[in-house]
């Protein structure tokens, strides 16, 4: 039988890893990489202004990284690239989350948890809460499915289709701002990004439809999520870089045919 502790852990993960996928893809197909680390490390100035302000966590981290994304959509194109505004944004959140957490007297932050992860301590409250939004996030993906693809793949063409693509990436940020907020508790504001963007990198490589992609990319996540934590649970390694590390592997595993073409 295995510890509580590492059951709930193994739940939160697997819906980490079921969020992830479809965001992944997106994030990949729209190269959005940079954006996905911006809202985490946004992020870490909502936790520390909800611990300030003794609000909940997640309504904090969510409204930061919503109000981030925000800020960078109205100010591209306005003098500065996108990719500038967003190393801006990212640091400056980083940074001054760090401060703010700095003045904080009386009350006990584990910086490690919340940048690399705890989800060892994942508790039952925790898990409500991830699976709420990943039931959330699922459905507008779902719902959203047709738009966002046509979008992503060529904006006249959505445009034609009376579809619009701003709206279509406001849906994606949204999506994107409650993914980092359910992850921190998993691998941490430093790694959201990483469990985004690496099964999906791998999955790439062997599908042939944007559906397989997401599908091959959920089961590289939920491999990576079950073995990361055994692997963590025996060789006493921390859990959250775990993941990361067997995704990287299956990055590696899976991209080999291109890597030797290459070399």
């Amino acid at each position: 039988m295995l510890p509580d502790f590492l059951i709930r852990a193994t739940i939160a993960g697997l819906g980490v890893a079921l969020i992830a996928a479809p965001l992944g893809c997106f994030v990949v197909w729209r190269r959005m990489a940079y954006f996905g680390e911006a809202t985490a490390h946004a992020a870490l100035l909502g936790i520390a202004l909800s611990l300030a302000l003794e609000l909940p966590i997640f309504g904090g981290t969510l409204l930061a990284a919503l109000l981030m994304a925000y800020t960078v959509s109205q100010l591209s194109g306005r003098g500065l690239a996108s990719d500038t505004l967003l190393g801006v944004s990212a640091h400056a959140g980083l940074a001054v989350g760090l401060v703010v957490a700095s003045f904080l007297s009386g009350v006990r932050i584990d910086l490690m948890a919340y940048l690399f992860g705890d989800i060892l301590a994942v508790s039952i409250s925790d898990l409500y809460t991830i699976w709420i939004g990943v039931i959330f996030v699922l459905l507008l993906i779902y719902w959203r499915w047709s738009p966002m693809l046509v979008s992503t793949l060529n904006e006249e063409l959505a445009y034609s289709n009376g579809i619009n693509p701003k709206k279509e990436k406001l849906i994606l940020t949204i999506a994107l701002a409650v993914t980092v907020a359910v992850s921190i508790k998993v691998v941490g504001l430093l790694l959201i990004s990483a469990l985004l963007i690496i099964p999906a990198a791998a999955a790439r490589n062997t599908s042939s439809t944007p559906e397989t992609m997401v599908i091959i990319t959920a089961l590289v996540g939920i491999i990576s999520a079950i073995s990361g934590l055994q692997f963590s649970y025996f060789f006493n390694t921390p859990p959250g870089p775990s993941i990361v590390c067997v995704s990287i592997t299956f990055f590696l595993l899976l991209s080999s045919k291109n890597i030797w073409k290459f070399r």
